[in-house]
């Protein structure tokens, strides 16, 4: 089992950066399939970005594909997500997440271990 703390999060004006740390516990992330997935008020949870256990392959959602990266350290055992050219729209509290193996690296159903979340707020 694995357990998960994000971090990083806060408030940026529009056209900033953030990166986002997940840092895990319990066993390597390297064992997991990584996910970050966003969720805003009033809408339901959605995915942002994955990467296998390798890192050599990652997914990106359309809205954020060119601005934001997923990587990770296995050696620190903790996974990133750097956001560039932030807009409004991506105000959420940012959770990342953790399988064996997915069905579908996209859907939030399939990951069994979720941190806490971080608040993301962009403003105009």
């Amino acid at each position: 089992q694995v357990q998960l703390v994000e971090s990083g999060g806060g408030l940026v004006q529009a056209g900033g950066s953030l990166r986002l740390s997940c840092a895990a516990s319990g066993r390597t992330v390297s064992s997991y399939v990584m996910g970050w997935f966003r969720q805003a008020p009033g809408k339901e949870r959605e995915f942002v970005a994955a990467s296998r256990r390798s890192g050599g392959t990652t997914y990106y959602a359309d809205s954020v594909k060119g601005r934001f990266t997923i990587s990770r350290d296995n050696a620190k055992n903790t996974v990133y997500l750097q956001m560039n050219n932030l807009k409004v729209e991506d105000t959420a509290v940012y959770y990342c997440a953790a399988d064996i193996s997915p069905a579908i690296v996209a859907a939030p159903r399939e990951y069994d271990y979720w941190g806490q979340g971080t608040q993301v707020t962009v403003s105009s």
